[in-house]
């Protein structure tokens, strides 16, 4: 769990608050996707929930680190998982396959 966080934390500098977020979206992926296909087949379904809040948490803050002082009451609200979700971010719950019982 440490290093995927500080992997995600790596690749979302707040460096990289200007940049577009399906950019960042897009180097998050590989990471995300290799580390689910890894665990995917053990008892990890609450572990990925808890990367998925970790990624959009990460991502929230860097689209508030963008907009600074200019940020209206309310507008953090609409960056919510699913908006990250609908511009491409992948996700980890629901991922989990169990093996089968010989």
């Amino acid at each position: 769990m440490k290093r995927i966080r500080q992997r995600v934390k790596d690749l979302t500098p707040k460096q990289r608050s200007h940049a577009d977020p399906r950019d960042v979206i897009a180097a998050i992926n590989p990471v995300l996707r290799g580390w689910g296909q890894y665990f995917r087949t053990g008892n990890a379904a609450e572990d990925f929930n808890t990367i998925d809040g970790y990624v959009a948490w990460r991502l929230k803050r860097m689209r508030v680190h963008r907009k600074g002082r200019h940020l209206k009451p309310g507008e953090t609200r609409r960056w919510t998982p699913s908006y990250f979700y609908a511009l491409g971010l992948h996700r980890l719950g629901g991922t989990v396959a169990y093996p089968e019982a010989a």
